[in-house]
């Protein structure tokens, strides 16, 4: 029996600005800092490899002195309209009814709502009554991997079922004002809003990319390196400048032992549906698999053209690793990195 990728939609909020219209409002927020660290701030933003980024706030908004209730308020409300959004063109796009999910899975880790996300679309859009539901909030940019896994494992104890991963997320929601560290200042020029919807199926009628296999691998005593900091202020990044290159020393151990397994090497892997952390990571990824001819350019368009929209991102890059309609036999390798510090990985074949 296998589980199938049916379809992936995406939505984006309502505001967007390049990356030259955002500095304008660096220089209000950086009024009285040191000059050299202003320039710093802005090289930051100029090179962070980002064209482009959405919000669900204006820039005014963001930065301004809006309360943690305020931008909660408004994460809330503008999540459950992306959510709606992206699970309705994923439908759309499959050719399913909403009363055809048996199991939804909604993630975000960038706002706080009680009930979840995934209560509000049962109402929105008039899900089963008898769906099951699991809320994940915890696993920062990993959570979209995440969550095509634990729906897998689901359809895979349940033939014939259909299950939809819906990630949002809102980083623009938790940039901090008084809050001039390194960590908040990469958050800022790297991170945008959008959503993203994954719908699976059990069923043997539905077509798609089969999952052959899923794993997650855990960094040992890496906790302190990414999160967020609950805060009175609201969600406080942290960000450890060691990220890219504490990725980098895992690599091996990460994708070898992985691909092993399922009696592949990296060379037989035709698609690298990479999680776009950011430009250094993207460095790192292009400087190991390169010489192997393998490319990540869906990956840096995505964060070209959004940013690193956290959970919610690598389901881009698996979309419009889609859209290019690989051949039958090919083989596409998903990965992330969230907090703890993981890695999830996913073993696609057309």
């Amino acid at each position: 029996m296998s589980v199938r990728i049916k379809a992936v939609g995406k939505a984006l909020p309502e505001f967007w600005s390049a990356t030259e219209d955002i500095l304008p409002f660096l220089d209000g927020w950086l009024k009285n800092q040191d000059e050299r660290f202003i320039r710093k701030v802005k090289k930051i933003f100029e090179g962070a490899a980002v064209d482009k980024r959405y919000s669900i706030m204006s820039p005014g908004e963001v930065f301004s002195d809006l309360s943690f209730e305020e931008r909660n308020t408004i994460y809330i409300k503008e999540g459950i309209k992306l959510g709606k959004q992206c699970l309705e063109t994923a439908l759309g796009k499959a050719g399913w009814k909403a009363e055809d999910l048996d199991f939804i899975i909604t993630v975000s880790c960038t706002g706080i709502m009680i009930p979840s996300l995934d209560a509000y679309l049962i109402n929105e859009l008039r899900l089963r009554q008898d769906i099951v539901r699991l809320p994940v909030t915890e696993m920062g940019c990993a959570a979209g991997v995440s969550g095509i896994i634990y729906a897998k494992n689901f359809l895979k104890a349940n033939p014939g079922k259909r299950a939809a991963v819906v990630a949002v997320e809102s980083p623009t929601a938790t940039f901090q004002l008084n809050d001039f560290s390194m960590a908040n200042v990469v958050s800022a020029a790297i991170f945008g809003d959008g959503a993203a919807c994954v719908l699976l199926s059990s069923d043997g009628a539905d077509k798609g990319p089969e999952i052959i296999a899923e794993e997650m691998y855990h960094f040992y005593d890496a906790e302190n390196m990414m999160g967020f900091k609950l805060t009175n202020s609201g969600l406080q990044m942290v960000l450890d400048v060691e990220v890219p290159e504490t990725i980098a020393s895992h690599f091996p151990a990460i994708i070898h032992p992985f691909l092993a397994k399922n009696g592949l090497e990296i060379e037989a892997i035709d698609h690298l549906i990479f999680h776009p952390g950011g430009k250094k990571i993207i460095q790192i990824v292009e400087e190991l698999f390169g010489k192997l001819g393998k490319n990540i350019d869906e990956t840096k368009e995505v964060l070209r053209l959004y940013g690193n929209m956290s959970s919610a991102t690598v389901l881009y890059v698996l979309e419009r690793t889609l859209d290019t309609k690989p051949q039958t036999g090919e083989k596409g390798l998903m990965l992330s990195f969230g907090p703890g510090f993981s890695a999830q990985r996913i073993l696609l074949q057309w």
